[in-house]
This record gives C-alpha cells, structure tokens and sequence, in this order.
C-alpha cells in the first residue's frame, strides 16, 4: 500500500465525521467522571445512572449530550490522544502524556525523522512518536516481552485504525532486546528512545545506530536509575553533556474572584535525560565542573567521568 493511498486517519489518529462502530467514545458527566468505550452497534452502555444504547451515538457528529434511563447527562466526545493512553488497556506502565509531549519536543521529533524506542510498553509514547514524524517518517520499537507488545500493538492500532493485519503503515514492532537486534539490522536512526529499566546497556547500540547530531532521549523512574545513565553517557564520551529534568503539572481552579491552585497535580513519573551524537572520532569539550564533596568518592561506585575539571583556581 503506497503512502498515497492509506487513509489520513491512519497517520494521525484523528477521526472525522459522525461516530462510527469500531472507534472509541469518551463519556463525561457533570461530575468530572468519565467512561471510554468502544462503540458496537447493538450493544448498551450501563453504569450507576442507567443505561444507554450505543445505537443512540452511532451516526452523530461528536461534541452532544445524550441522557441515560435513570436521567444522567453525558457530554459524549471521541477521546484525544492524552485521553485515551491514560484509559487504554496496559500491560506495562503508559508514559503519560506530559512526559510524551516532553520527549516529542525535547527530543525534537520530527516529520519524517527516522526513531527507534526500545520499551513500547503499552504503546502510549509510540502513539505520540508516530503522529509526530507523519507519513514519511518510520518509527521502529523493540520490547523484550511479547505479552507487552501484544498489549502495544492492540493499542496502536485501536488508535490510528490502522488497517486489519497490517498495522501503522510506519511502525514496525519487533520483540527482542535492542541491544542485540539494532546492530545486527544495521539500521541508522535520527533519536532513539530508551524506555527500559537498565538504558545503560543500549547505550553502545545506540551510538552505533544514531547518525551524527542524532538525539538520544531516555526515561527513568529512579534517581539511581538517573544517575548510572548520565554517569555512563559521560564515559561513554561520544555525547555531549547529557541534560536532566523532569515536569509536574498542577491544575487551577479559576471561578470568578476563587483563583487558586487545584487540589491535585501531577508530581513525580520519570526523569528525562537528552544527549546529542557526536561525529565519528569527536569528543565534546569536558564540562568544566566542581563536583560536591564525596561525589566520586570511595563510596561511588558508578561510572566514573573521563575527567572533572577543578574550577577552585579560577575563582
């Protein structure tokens, strides 16, 4: 199937037009409270508020509301993209949204752009990676759980509506370790994704497969998880200084004069770190640094930096 004939739906997730049997709904009541479904024609939707036939859904244009026998309003919209990877099925933990968006910028995916991930998970960040590089990108995932990647490809292709037995016409999914599978496919990529609990041990796949300028981006939970990846890249010495940062998100009510931070946020899920490939041969300049008292000391058994740079004389 050329790129020219596959469905735009297919490359963006983006469903037009009335609802359809097969595509999901997103149910909220006056509450907050909300239900994602996926439509079938014949079948009814039941809660606590009574019931409603998915017949009554089937052909309208979404943005309505529609009332259930026991006399509960929904506002009934198709889910977006960050509404749906926090309600989709899981068979490892979902990255959430704020830390997709995180990577598609920080990582600076791009149309086109060659990506490979390793650790699809539940498919979540794979979803935001393929919207992003469009139809003339590829985005190529590794999991080394097949039970994963069933989960992740059941997602991906609940999303984009891909075609039946195809898939997304720009994603390949291959169980296996990246380690051992990337240098043997030869493959060059412009990022790579490390979503795994040991990243450390892709990193010399990694520069291998990264074209020079490429970004490596990885997303750890820990703060030693955190620590042995920049450390290792550091020694690596083929990347520049990796950067390292995470996102909360806080939600404010705003009603009137009663301005103020919401009641909940969304603190602590991962830590991000970025570093730029070097050209063949190419060392970054040290980093000159004043490391804190005992931070390579005898208790530190980590990677060690080629070098630290003692900046006391200069000032």
């Amino acid at each position: 199937m050329s790129d020219a004939d596959v469905p735009t739906d297919v490359w963006s997730g983006v469903h037009r037009g009335p609802l359809r049997p097969g595509e999901w709904v997103r149910l909220t009541d006056r509450k907050g409270r909300r239900h994602n479904f996926c439509l079938e024609a014949g079948k009814r939707f039941f809660s606590n508020k009574g019931h409603l036939d998915h017949d009554e859904l089937i052909g309208r244009e979404e943005g309505f509301t529609v009332m259930t026998s026991g006399g509960a309003e929904y506002l009934v919209f198709r889910p977006l993209l960050s509404e749906f990877v926090v309600s989709m099925p899981r068979g490892a933990a979902v990255v959430y949204p704020k830390d997709s968006a995180q990577i598609v910028a920080m990582a600076d995916i791009f149309p086109g752009a060659r990506v490979v991930e390793a650790g699809v998970g539940s498919g979540a960040l794979t979803c935001s990676l393929l919207r992003a590089v469009g139809p003339q990108g590829r985005v190529r995932s590794f999991e080394r759980r097949e039970e994963f990647a069933d989960v992740a490809r059941r997602n991906v292709d609940q999303f984009f509506h891909a075609p039946e037995e195809e898939g997304h016409p720009a994603w390949t999914l291959t169980v296996g370790d990246l380690a051992e599978e990337l240098p043997a496919s030869g493959e060059r990529c412009d990022r790579l994704i490390l979503d795994m609990l040991a990243p450390w041990d892709c990193l010399e796949a990694a520069a291998d497969a990264l074209v020079p300028g490429g970004i490596l981006c990885a997303y750890v939970a820990t703060t030693t998880q955190l620590s042995r990846f920049v450390e290792t890249v550091r020694a690596h010495g083929g990347f520049t200084e990796p950067a390292a940062w995470e996102s909360l998100v806080r939600d404010w009510h705003v009603e009137g004069l009663a301005v103020r931070p919401g009641h909940s946020m969304i603190g602590h899920t991962a830590f991000l770190v970025t570093a730029r490939r070097m050209a063949p041969g190419e060392r970054a300049p040290l980093k000159k640094r004043r490391p804190a008292p005992g931070a390579y000391g005898p208790d530190y058994v980590g990677p060690r930096p080629r070098d630290v740079v003692d900046t006391s004389a200069e000032e």
